[in-house]
This record gives structure tokens, sequence and C-alpha cells, in this order.
């Protein structure tokens, strides 16, 4: 499976560990950031990973943020995105 991820700042560490654990499985994994600790803003990431759902380069999306509810909010504005905690 085509799985794209991403994550702010308050989600890297998470976001770093399970694109390992996802690959080692054998899954196509597209990171789409962070790329490091520094502060970000998860909604950025959302509509990254939002973008390539819609454009069917994955076939589910993965988005990290500190409590999860932002991000989910943010994944949500996009049309045929559904996004839960």
């Amino acid at each position: 499976m085509n799985i794209v991820i991403g994550a702010d700042h308050g989600g890297y560490q998470l976001k770093n560990t399970l694109t390992g654990f996802l690959r080692d499985r054998g899954h196509g994994v597209a990171d789409v950031g962070a790329f490091s600790g520094e502060s970000s803003d998860y909604p950025d990431f959302a509509r990254l990973v939002a973008d390539k759902i819609i454009l069917l380069e994955a076939e589910r999306g993965i988005l990290i943020c500190g409590s999860g509810v932002g991000a989910s909010i943010a994944a949500n504005k996009f049309h045929g995105i559904r996004a839960a905690v």
C-alpha cells in the first residue's frame, strides 16, 4: 500500500519511527515533512498529505501533531478527505 505521512514539529520523531516501521513491512511511504524538530504548522502538512491522496499518489495518509485533533480538522477541509483521531 502507498501511504503518505506528514507531521508538524510535535510529531516529528514519531513520524520518523512510523515511517521506518511501515517501510520495513513493505509499504511505499511518501514523507512530506516535517524534516526537523523546528517549529512548523500542522495545516501545511495536512495540505501536503491531502494533495497526494486527492492526486491518487497515495491510498492512505497519516498526519501527526501534538494531539491529532488539529491535523484532523485541517485535513477534513479538503473535498474527499475524511480524517479522524
